[in-house]
């Protein structure tokens, strides 16, 4: 006689050793509880965006390009209000570009980058999920 023990981290059934109470089917403990999860592609892409929002520069850079004027800033403008130099803020907004956070676009000698707002969403939609 055997007991299906119903582990609430782990899904699977073990048996103990004991008789099946006749109020619980075997198989409703085997039933997999999670039916689909982020493909591997999916959840290293995610990854990237909250890894560079991990950072409290990167996530006020963000900000201070969504409010500027028409969503977007130029380079020059982001150095003086986070007190970083050129290097290391272009350091910053080439993370934010490669996890697909903003876009950036050259003009002249200058670099300008806007937000990426479904970026943004797909990663407080990712949040909302679990």
């Amino acid at each position: 006689m055997s007991v299906v023990h119903v582990s609430k981290y782990v899904n699977t059934c073990h048996t103990v050793g004991m008789s099946l109470p006749t109020t619980i089917e075997a198989t409703s403990c085997c039933a997999p509880r999670v039916t689909a999860a982020l493909a591997v592609d999916e959840a290293e892409r995610l990854a990237r965006v909250f890894k560079a929002l991990g950072d409290p520069t990167r996530v006020r850079l963000l900000s201070l390009i969504a409010a500027g004027e028409g969503g977007e800033a130029c380079i020059c403008d982001l150095t003086d209000p986070v007190g970083l130099s050129q290097g290391t803020v272009s350091h910053h907004m080439k993370l934010l570009a490669e996890a697909g956070l903003v876009t950036r676009e050259q003009r002249g000698k200058w670099a300008y980058f806007a937000v990426e707002a479904e970026a943004l969403e797909a990663a407080a939609d990712a949040l909302r999920a679990v």
